[in-house]
Protein backbone atom coordinates (compact mmCIF):
# COMPACT_ATOMS: atom_id res chain seq x y z
CA UNK A 1 0.00 0.00 0.00
CA UNK A 2 2.87 2.40 0.75
CA UNK A 3 4.20 1.99 -2.80
CA UNK A 4 0.77 2.78 -4.21
CA UNK A 5 0.10 5.72 -1.88
CA UNK A 6 3.44 7.31 -2.77
CA UNK A 7 2.04 7.81 -6.26
CA UNK A 8 -0.47 10.35 -4.90
CA UNK A 9 0.35 13.81 -3.46
CA UNK A 10 -1.13 13.19 -0.02
CA UNK A 11 -0.88 15.76 2.75
CA UNK A 12 1.45 14.22 5.34
CA UNK A 13 2.86 10.74 5.87
CA UNK A 14 0.55 7.73 5.95
CA UNK A 15 0.02 6.30 9.43
CA UNK A 16 -2.87 3.91 8.71
CA UNK A 17 -4.62 2.23 5.81
CA UNK A 18 -7.58 0.06 6.82
CA UNK A 19 -10.40 -1.69 4.93
CA UNK A 20 -13.46 0.54 4.84
CA UNK A 21 -17.15 0.31 3.95
CA UNK A 22 -19.32 -2.54 2.73
CA UNK A 23 -18.95 -2.36 -1.06
CA UNK A 24 -18.88 -5.60 -3.02
CA UNK A 25 -17.15 -4.50 -6.23
CA UNK A 26 -13.99 -2.53 -5.46
CA UNK A 27 -11.53 -2.89 -2.57
CA UNK A 28 -11.85 0.22 -0.42
CA UNK A 29 -9.52 1.55 2.31
CA UNK A 30 -9.57 4.51 4.69
CA UNK A 31 -6.20 6.25 4.79
CA UNK A 32 -5.03 8.62 7.52
CA UNK A 33 -1.89 10.75 7.52
CA UNK A 34 0.17 12.17 10.38
CA UNK A 35 -1.41 15.55 9.66
CA UNK A 36 -4.86 14.18 10.45
CA UNK A 37 -5.99 14.22 6.81
CA UNK A 38 -8.23 11.37 5.62
CA UNK A 39 -8.50 9.82 2.17
CA UNK A 40 -10.32 6.96 0.46
CA UNK A 41 -8.13 4.56 -1.51
CA UNK A 42 -9.75 2.10 -3.92
CA UNK A 43 -8.49 -0.73 -6.07
CA UNK A 44 -10.78 -0.82 -9.11
CA UNK A 45 -12.35 -4.16 -10.02
CA UNK A 46 -11.08 -4.51 -13.57
CA UNK A 47 -13.16 -7.64 -14.18
CA UNK A 48 -16.37 -5.64 -13.73
CA UNK A 49 -14.91 -2.49 -15.32
CA UNK A 50 -12.31 -3.58 -17.89
CA UNK A 51 -12.18 -0.17 -19.60
CA UNK A 52 -10.48 1.64 -16.73
CA UNK A 53 -9.44 4.57 -18.91
CA UNK A 54 -13.07 5.14 -19.91
CA UNK A 55 -14.27 4.65 -16.36
CA UNK A 56 -11.84 7.15 -14.93
CA UNK A 57 -12.47 9.61 -17.75
CA UNK A 58 -16.12 9.60 -16.66
CA UNK A 59 -15.35 10.02 -12.97
CA UNK A 60 -12.69 12.68 -13.50
CA UNK A 61 -14.96 14.69 -15.80
CA UNK A 62 -18.06 14.40 -13.62
CA UNK A 63 -16.37 15.18 -10.30
CA UNK A 64 -14.63 18.22 -11.79
CA UNK A 65 -17.92 19.48 -13.26
CA UNK A 66 -19.75 19.00 -9.96
CA UNK A 67 -16.98 20.69 -7.96
CA UNK A 68 -17.26 23.81 -10.09
CA UNK A 69 -20.96 24.09 -9.24
CA UNK A 70 -20.98 22.99 -5.61
CA UNK A 71 -21.81 25.58 -2.97
CA UNK A 72 -20.38 23.28 -0.28
CA UNK A 73 -17.16 21.33 -1.02
CA UNK A 74 -18.89 18.24 0.38
CA UNK A 75 -21.48 18.34 -2.43
CA UNK A 76 -19.03 16.60 -4.76
CA UNK A 77 -16.46 13.84 -4.52
CA UNK A 78 -12.93 15.16 -5.07
CA UNK A 79 -10.59 12.89 -7.01
CA UNK A 80 -6.91 13.13 -6.06
CA UNK A 81 -4.81 12.86 -9.21
CA UNK A 82 -1.45 11.09 -9.16
CA UNK A 83 1.91 12.83 -8.92
CA UNK A 84 2.08 12.52 -12.71
CA UNK A 85 -1.39 14.14 -13.00
CA UNK A 86 -3.23 10.97 -14.00
CA UNK A 87 -6.69 10.07 -12.64
CA UNK A 88 -5.47 6.67 -11.43
CA UNK A 89 -2.31 4.63 -10.89
CA UNK A 90 -1.58 1.23 -12.41
CA UNK A 91 0.89 -0.89 -10.44
CA UNK A 92 3.37 -3.44 -11.77
CA UNK A 93 0.89 -6.28 -11.25
CA UNK A 94 -1.84 -4.52 -13.24
CA UNK A 95 -3.80 -3.29 -10.22
CA UNK A 96 -5.57 0.03 -10.83
CA UNK A 97 -5.84 2.45 -7.90
CA UNK A 98 -7.55 5.78 -7.27
CA UNK A 99 -7.79 8.16 -4.31
CA UNK A 100 -10.56 10.50 -3.16
CA UNK A 101 -10.57 13.09 -0.40
CA UNK A 102 -12.54 11.72 2.54
CA UNK A 103 -15.82 13.59 3.04
CA UNK A 104 -15.59 14.64 6.67
CA UNK A 105 -18.62 14.87 8.92
CA UNK A 106 -20.59 12.47 6.76
CA UNK A 107 -22.42 9.19 7.33
CA UNK A 108 -23.55 6.51 4.88
CA UNK A 109 -26.80 4.68 5.70
CA UNK A 110 -27.19 1.04 4.69
CA UNK A 111 -30.98 1.12 4.81
CA UNK A 112 -33.88 3.54 5.08
CA UNK A 113 -34.49 4.08 8.78
CA UNK A 114 -37.17 6.78 8.43
CA UNK A 115 -39.10 8.43 5.61
CA UNK A 116 -36.91 11.53 5.85
CA UNK A 117 -33.88 9.43 4.91
CA UNK A 118 -35.61 8.45 1.67
CA UNK A 119 -36.47 12.09 1.01
CA UNK A 120 -32.84 13.12 1.49
CA UNK A 121 -31.68 10.33 -0.82
CA UNK A 122 -34.16 11.57 -3.43
CA UNK A 123 -32.95 15.13 -3.01
CA UNK A 124 -29.34 14.01 -3.49
CA UNK A 125 -30.03 12.16 -6.74
CA UNK A 126 -32.32 14.93 -7.98
CA UNK A 127 -29.61 17.46 -7.20
CA UNK A 128 -27.09 15.31 -9.08
CA UNK A 129 -29.37 15.45 -12.14
CA UNK A 130 -29.84 19.20 -11.76
CA UNK A 131 -26.14 19.95 -11.35
CA UNK A 132 -25.20 17.77 -14.33
CA UNK A 133 -27.93 19.14 -16.62
CA UNK A 134 -25.52 21.13 -18.82
CA UNK A 135 -22.88 18.40 -18.99
CA UNK A 136 -22.47 16.81 -22.48
CA UNK A 137 -23.64 13.28 -21.63
CA UNK A 138 -22.51 12.00 -25.02
CA UNK A 139 -18.87 12.47 -23.97
CA UNK A 140 -19.17 9.76 -21.31
CA UNK A 141 -18.27 6.12 -21.90
CA UNK A 142 -20.77 3.34 -21.27
CA UNK A 143 -19.00 1.53 -18.44
CA UNK A 144 -21.57 -1.28 -18.75
CA UNK A 145 -22.88 -1.29 -22.35
CA UNK A 146 -26.66 -1.68 -22.77
CA UNK A 147 -27.13 -1.57 -19.01
CA UNK A 148 -30.70 -0.26 -19.21
CA UNK A 149 -31.46 -1.29 -22.78
CA UNK A 150 -34.66 -3.10 -21.84
CA UNK A 151 -35.34 -4.64 -25.28
CA UNK A 152 -31.81 -6.05 -25.23
CA UNK A 153 -32.53 -7.59 -21.80
CA UNK A 154 -35.60 -9.25 -23.30
CA UNK A 155 -33.56 -10.57 -26.22
CA UNK A 156 -31.15 -12.16 -23.77
CA UNK A 157 -34.10 -13.73 -21.95
CA UNK A 158 -35.45 -15.15 -25.22
CA UNK A 159 -32.07 -16.71 -26.03
CA UNK A 160 -31.95 -18.23 -22.55
CA UNK A 161 -35.44 -19.70 -23.09
CA UNK A 162 -34.50 -21.16 -26.45
CA UNK A 163 -31.25 -22.74 -25.24
CA UNK A 164 -32.70 -23.94 -21.91
CA UNK A 165 -29.28 -25.15 -20.89
CA UNK A 166 -30.37 -26.08 -17.36
CA UNK A 167 -33.72 -27.63 -18.32
CA UNK A 168 -35.58 -25.08 -16.18
CA UNK A 169 -37.94 -23.51 -18.73
CA UNK A 170 -40.75 -25.96 -17.99
CA UNK A 171 -40.97 -24.81 -14.36
CA UNK A 172 -41.15 -21.08 -15.07
CA UNK A 173 -43.91 -20.84 -17.67
CA UNK A 174 -45.89 -18.36 -15.55
CA UNK A 175 -42.87 -16.12 -15.07
CA UNK A 176 -42.07 -16.20 -18.80
CA UNK A 177 -45.67 -15.33 -19.64
CA UNK A 178 -45.66 -12.40 -17.22
CA UNK A 179 -42.36 -11.12 -18.60
CA UNK A 180 -43.72 -11.20 -22.13
CA UNK A 181 -46.98 -9.49 -21.11
CA UNK A 182 -45.10 -6.29 -20.22
CA UNK A 183 -42.41 -6.38 -22.90
CA UNK A 184 -43.92 -3.68 -25.10
CA UNK A 185 -44.82 -1.36 -22.22
CA UNK A 186 -41.44 -1.48 -20.52
CA UNK A 187 -39.64 -1.11 -23.85
CA UNK A 188 -41.23 2.32 -24.30
CA UNK A 189 -38.57 4.30 -22.43
CA UNK A 190 -35.79 2.94 -24.62
CA UNK A 191 -37.82 3.73 -27.75
CA UNK A 192 -38.43 7.30 -26.55
CA UNK A 193 -34.72 7.74 -25.88
CA UNK A 194 -33.78 6.34 -29.29
CA UNK A 195 -36.24 8.69 -31.00
CA UNK A 196 -34.92 11.72 -29.11
CA UNK A 197 -38.27 12.39 -27.45
CA UNK A 198 -36.59 11.95 -24.07
CA UNK A 199 -33.24 13.73 -23.55
CA UNK A 200 -30.19 11.67 -22.73
CA UNK A 201 -28.81 12.81 -19.39
CA UNK A 202 -25.93 11.95 -17.08
CA UNK A 203 -27.32 9.21 -14.84
CA UNK A 204 -25.91 7.50 -11.77
CA UNK A 205 -27.46 4.06 -12.38
CA UNK A 206 -27.06 2.73 -8.83
CA UNK A 207 -29.38 4.96 -6.83
CA UNK A 208 -29.47 3.11 -3.51
CA UNK A 209 -29.45 5.03 -0.25
CA UNK A 210 -26.00 3.66 0.62
CA UNK A 211 -24.64 5.67 -2.32
CA UNK A 212 -25.60 8.94 -0.64
CA UNK A 213 -23.53 10.65 2.04
CA UNK A 214 -25.54 12.47 4.73
CA UNK A 215 -24.37 15.12 7.17
CA UNK A 216 -23.82 13.29 10.44
CA UNK A 217 -25.35 16.13 12.47
CA UNK A 218 -28.27 17.43 10.40
CA UNK A 219 -29.05 14.25 8.45
CA UNK A 220 -29.22 16.33 5.26
CA UNK A 221 -27.93 14.88 2.00
CA UNK A 222 -24.44 15.98 0.99
CA UNK A 223 -23.51 14.18 -2.21
CA UNK A 224 -23.78 10.95 -4.15
CA UNK A 225 -20.88 8.51 -4.24
CA UNK A 226 -19.90 5.34 -6.13
CA UNK A 227 -19.72 6.95 -9.55
CA UNK A 228 -18.50 3.87 -11.43
CA UNK A 229 -21.82 3.41 -13.22
CA UNK A 230 -22.26 7.06 -14.19
CA UNK A 231 -23.00 7.11 -17.92
CA UNK A 232 -25.54 8.41 -20.44
CA UNK A 233 -29.14 7.46 -19.63
CA UNK A 234 -32.59 8.73 -18.73
CA UNK A 235 -33.79 10.54 -15.62
CA UNK A 236 -36.48 7.87 -15.32
CA UNK A 237 -33.80 5.20 -14.89
CA UNK A 238 -32.38 6.75 -11.72
CA UNK A 239 -35.80 7.67 -10.38
CA UNK A 240 -37.28 4.26 -11.15
CA UNK A 241 -34.49 2.21 -9.64
CA UNK A 242 -34.71 4.21 -6.42
CA UNK A 243 -38.41 3.35 -6.21
CA UNK A 244 -37.73 -0.31 -6.96
CA UNK A 245 -35.23 -0.48 -4.14
CA UNK A 246 -36.59 1.97 -1.57
CA UNK A 247 -40.38 1.93 -1.89
CA UNK A 248 -40.80 -1.86 -1.87
CA UNK A 249 -42.36 -3.36 1.24
CA UNK A 250 -40.23 -6.52 1.26
CA UNK A 251 -36.69 -7.64 0.56
CA UNK A 252 -35.52 -8.54 -2.91
CA UNK A 253 -35.44 -12.23 -2.01
CA UNK A 254 -38.60 -12.42 0.13
CA UNK A 255 -40.28 -15.82 -0.38
CA UNK A 256 -43.71 -14.72 0.87
CA UNK A 257 -44.91 -12.75 -2.15
CA UNK A 258 -47.92 -11.44 -0.23
CA UNK A 259 -45.49 -9.18 1.62
CA UNK A 260 -44.23 -7.50 -1.55
CA UNK A 261 -46.00 -4.42 -2.81
CA UNK A 262 -45.37 -0.75 -3.56
CA UNK A 263 -45.43 1.67 -0.64
CA UNK A 264 -47.26 4.56 -2.30
CA UNK A 265 -46.50 6.91 0.60
CA UNK A 266 -42.77 6.32 0.12
CA UNK A 267 -43.20 6.84 -3.63
CA UNK A 268 -44.65 10.26 -2.83
CA UNK A 269 -41.86 11.00 -0.35
CA UNK A 270 -39.20 10.19 -2.92
CA UNK A 271 -40.96 12.13 -5.68
CA UNK A 272 -41.18 15.25 -3.49
CA UNK A 273 -37.47 15.08 -2.69
CA UNK A 274 -36.35 14.34 -6.23
CA UNK A 275 -38.41 17.12 -7.81
CA UNK A 276 -37.56 19.60 -5.07
CA UNK A 277 -33.98 19.42 -6.32
CA UNK A 278 -34.43 18.60 -10.01
CA UNK A 279 -36.29 21.46 -11.66
CA UNK A 280 -35.30 21.05 -15.30
CA UNK A 281 -37.19 17.93 -16.41
CA UNK A 282 -39.31 18.19 -19.55
CA UNK A 283 -43.08 17.48 -19.40
CA UNK A 284 -42.54 14.07 -21.01
CA UNK A 285 -39.77 13.24 -18.55
CA UNK A 286 -42.13 14.02 -15.68
CA UNK A 287 -44.90 11.97 -17.26
CA UNK A 288 -42.64 8.93 -17.66
CA UNK A 289 -41.18 8.86 -14.13
CA UNK A 290 -43.78 6.29 -12.95
CA UNK A 291 -43.02 4.25 -16.08
CA UNK A 292 -39.39 4.34 -14.95
CA UNK A 293 -40.37 2.61 -11.71
CA UNK A 294 -42.25 -0.09 -13.63
CA UNK A 295 -39.50 -0.50 -16.21
CA UNK A 296 -36.59 -0.75 -13.79
CA UNK A 297 -38.46 -3.27 -11.62
CA UNK A 298 -39.55 -5.43 -14.54
CA UNK A 299 -36.13 -5.24 -16.16
CA UNK A 300 -34.51 -6.41 -12.93
CA UNK A 301 -36.93 -9.34 -12.75
CA UNK A 302 -36.11 -10.26 -16.35
CA UNK A 303 -32.40 -10.22 -15.51
CA UNK A 304 -32.95 -12.53 -12.52
CA UNK A 305 -35.05 -14.89 -14.65
CA UNK A 306 -32.45 -14.93 -17.41
CA UNK A 307 -29.69 -15.71 -14.96
CA UNK A 308 -31.75 -18.50 -13.43
CA UNK A 309 -32.31 -20.10 -16.83
CA UNK A 310 -28.62 -19.77 -17.71
CA UNK A 311 -27.44 -21.48 -14.53
CA UNK A 312 -26.87 -18.53 -12.15
CA UNK A 313 -23.70 -17.24 -13.76
CA UNK A 314 -24.05 -13.53 -13.00
CA UNK A 315 -25.74 -12.84 -9.66
CA UNK A 316 -24.38 -14.41 -6.50
CA UNK A 317 -26.81 -16.94 -5.02
CA UNK A 318 -27.16 -18.60 -1.62
CA UNK A 319 -29.55 -21.37 -2.67
CA UNK A 320 -30.42 -23.08 -5.96
CA UNK A 321 -33.66 -21.14 -6.52
CA UNK A 322 -32.38 -17.78 -5.25
CA UNK A 323 -32.60 -16.02 -8.61
CA UNK A 324 -36.06 -17.45 -9.23
CA UNK A 325 -37.25 -16.08 -5.88
CA UNK A 326 -35.74 -12.69 -6.75
CA UNK A 327 -37.45 -12.77 -10.13
CA UNK A 328 -40.82 -13.46 -8.53
CA UNK A 329 -40.51 -10.62 -6.02
CA UNK A 330 -39.64 -8.15 -8.77
CA UNK A 331 -42.50 -9.32 -10.98
CA UNK A 332 -44.89 -9.08 -8.01
CA UNK A 333 -43.71 -5.54 -7.33
CA UNK A 334 -43.95 -4.66 -11.03
CA UNK A 335 -47.56 -5.87 -11.13
CA UNK A 336 -48.41 -3.68 -8.14
CA UNK A 337 -46.67 -0.66 -9.66
CA UNK A 338 -48.64 -1.18 -12.87
CA UNK A 339 -51.90 -1.22 -10.91
CA UNK A 340 -50.95 2.08 -9.29
CA UNK A 341 -49.71 3.90 -12.42
CA UNK A 342 -52.66 6.36 -12.63
CA UNK A 343 -52.23 7.30 -8.96
CA UNK A 344 -48.45 7.60 -9.35
CA UNK A 345 -48.94 9.93 -12.28
CA UNK A 346 -51.17 12.14 -10.14
CA UNK A 347 -48.52 12.22 -7.41
CA UNK A 348 -45.80 13.27 -9.87
CA UNK A 349 -48.01 16.01 -11.30
CA UNK A 350 -48.83 17.35 -7.83
CA UNK A 351 -45.20 17.33 -6.72
CA UNK A 352 -44.08 19.01 -9.94
CA UNK A 353 -46.53 21.84 -9.28
CA UNK A 354 -45.00 22.23 -5.82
Amino acid sequence: MQDVLRQFPLEGGVISCEPYGSGHINDTYRVETDKGVLYILQRINTHVFPNVDGLMHNISSVTAFLSERATDPREAMHLVRTVSDAPYYKDAQGGCWRVYDFVTGSVCLQKIERAQDFYESAYAFGNFQQMMAQFPAETLFETIPNFHNTPDRYQKLQRAIESDRMGRVKEVSEEIAFARSLAQEVGRLHALRESGALPTRVTHNDTKINNVLMDEVSGKALCVIDLDTVMPGLAAYDFGDSIRFGAATAAEDEEDLSRMRLNVDLFETYTRGFLAACKNLTPLELETLPLGALTMTQECGVRFLTDYLEGDTYFKIHRPDHNLIRCRTQFTLAADIKRHLPKLGEIVSACARG
